[in-house]
């Protein structure tokens, strides 16, 4: 998105949160440790972690340091520390991203809806105005995802392999299903891993966009998380794909109802009791031969632009 929102004008950009592992070579002008979420060893969110980790003193400096003023316009994808700033200043912001496409109904939500997740979703940065980004378009002002560059020029190939991402898991709690399915290469992205390395048939990746991409445009089925862009692209793609949702992130489990009325595969986790469903998942045919529509932000831009300005 950065190069397009560039030909409107000089952008610059806050990186807020603590715990990314993606490394983004992008011209980041203003840094914040913000509000991050901590998982568990084997696939929860850890609310203490997340709790303990936040210098909330910190916090209060960055909102008050933070200089929103001084732009035009503030496009925030879901930042608390960006949302408080422009709160304090009365300095208006637009929600763009995919957590303001939550601020519709229309939006899927499982049945049994979180109240905490329903009031995050809605009230945690909050805006003078939303453009969400979705799987579909749910209500008049969501669009649909954004596609990397790199995916929409690429060839899409079946070379038999699973690509794995799911930062809530750790190598202990999926290692063993995974070399009892030996009949598959599993290509595994892990935060702690630091340089390609194989053990048997998992192949053991750091949390790299090349790589990541190359996996993902060449393998068989992408199993990962709720999540929203990485699912997209995997449609996109024309890839199998199986979601195993955070637990205790009600986002990721509104993704995942959203997948699973598209046709999509979930499971609530990943274990010993859940393995027959996940070598059946493995063994299955893709049943998704339907490509998504992808966003080419023109439309998008040009929304914001004559609604809000």
């Amino acid at each position: 998105m950065y190069p397009a929102l560039s030909k409107f004008g000089k952008v610059d950009i806050i990186l807020s949160g603590s715990n990314s592992t993606l490394d983004i070579s992008l011209p980041v002008k203003y840094r914040s440790q913000g509000l991050s979420l901590f998982y568990s060893q084997c696939g929860k969110l850890d609310y203490w972690k997340s709790w303990k980790n936040a210098d909330y003193y910190q916090i209060k400096r960055d909102i008050e340091s933070l200089p929103v003023s001084l732009y035009d316009i503030v496009l925030n994808d879901f930042d608390y520390i960006t949302a408080q700033a422009c709160k304090l200043r009365k300095h208006p912001s637009i929600q763009f991203g995919h957590q303001a496409a939550f601020m519709s109904d229309k939006t899927p939500r499982p049945d049994n809806k979180s109240i905490l997740g329903e009031y995050i979703l809605k009230n945690y940065a909050k805006s003078n105005a939303y453009v969400g980004l979705h799987f579909e378009r749910y209500d008049s002002f969501i669009f649909p995802p954004v596609i990397k560059k790199e995916i929409l020029e690429s060839t899409p190939r079946d070379q038999g392999h699973i690509t794995v991402y799911l930062p809530a898991y750790m190598n202990s709690c999926l290692e063993k299903i995974f070399k009892e399915a030996d009949n598959y290469i599993f290509h595994w992205f892990l935060p702690d891993i630091h340089k390609p390395k194989i053990d048997g048939n998992i192949h053991y990746y750091p949390v790299n966009q090349e790589f990541f991409n190359e996996s993902l445009v060449n393998c068989q089925g992408l199993l990962t998380g709720g999540g929203f862009e990485t699912p997209a692209e995997a449609l996109y793609l024309g890839k199998k794909l199986l979601t195993i949702p955070i637990k205790g992130q009600y986002e990721q489990q509104c993704n995942a109802y959203a997948l699973e009325k598209m046709g999509v595969k979930k499971l609530d986790f990943l274990n010993e009791l859940t393995k027959s469903q996940f070598f059946q998942w493995l063994e299955s045919k893709n049943t998704i031969d339907t490509k998504p529509e992808y966003n080419n932000l023109q439309e998008t831009f040009e929304f914001m632009l004559n609604k809000f300005l």
